[in-house]
């Protein structure tokens, strides 16, 4: 598959993230799929999803730095958002936190088999406390 095609893929699927369509989650997620070295399968993939849009209702996916070679996506995603509720392990104040996540996807027959991913949750944690 060539980084055009990966492209187009991932940025549907971010798209599916966006308008918290979960059940074409498939389409886009292998029923394997592992996170940062845990098995999740798409049901604890999709929980994992659901637990972080629900934490925060207005959490959009949108993609800094995009690009593709092979079968791996590299993406720095930028977050801004207003957590409800506990969200990446820390206590929602109800202020507006931004911050990145640097993820890569392996793709298999053009659905994400595998996701390394690292977020900034200091500067979430030093948003957060700001507010305290």
């Amino acid at each position: 598959m060539n980084g055009d095609n990966l492209v187009a893929i991932y940025r549907d699927y971010l798209a599916c993230l966006n308008d918290r369509r979960w059940s074409d989650l498939g389409r886009f997620v292998a029923g394997d799929v592992v996170h940062n070295g845990r098995p999740l399968g798409l049901s604890g993939y999709r929980a994992m999803l659901e637990s972080d849009t629900h934490a925060a209702p207005d959490l959009q996916f949108i993609p800094e730095i995009l690009l593709a070679d092979g079968h791996v996506v590299s993406c720095r995603l930028f977050f801004r958002c207003t957590p409800e509720d506990t969200f990446l392990g820390l206590e929602s104040t109800g202020r507006r936190v931004s911050f990145a996540e640097h993820v890569f996807y392996r793709f298999e027959n053009g659905r994400i088999a595998e996701v390394w991913s690292v977020i900034d949750r200091e500067a979430v944690r030093e948003q957060i406390a700001k507010a305290l």
